[in-house]
C-alpha cells in the first residue's frame, strides 16, 4: 500500500489490517486444532495458553478465542499419574 492511499483513506487501511489479523488468528486457531487432532492435544494447549497471555491486553477478542479453544482442548488431555 503506497503512502497516498493510507492518507487518503485511514479508515480503510485499519479494516484491512483487522481483517489480516483476524484470517491469522483463525488460521493458528486451526493449526492448533490439527495439532491436538494428530495427537499432540498437550503442546496445543500450551501454545493456545502462551497465545493467551500475549493477546491478553493488546487483542481481548482474539484472546477470547485462543482461551476457548484451550479449555476445550484441556478436557482431552491425558492425566499423568
Amino acid at each position: 500500500m503506497t503512502q497516498e492511499m493510507s492518507s487518503a483513506d485511514p479508515a480503510s487501511a485499519t479494516m484491512s489490517r483487522c481483517e489480516g489479523h483476524d484470517a491469522v488468528v483463525g488460521l493458528l486457531l486451526d493449526a492448533l486444532r490439527k495439532l491436538a487432532d494428530a495427537g499432540e492435544v498437550d503442546p496445543a494447549c500450551r501454545i493456545a495458553g502462551t497465545a493467551c497471555v500475549i493477546l491478553r491486553r493488546c487483542a481481548p477478542a482474539a484472546e477470547h478465542r485462543f482461551n476457548a479453544l484451550l479449555h476445550r482442548l484441556s478436557r482431552r488431555l491425558q492425566k499423568v499419574d
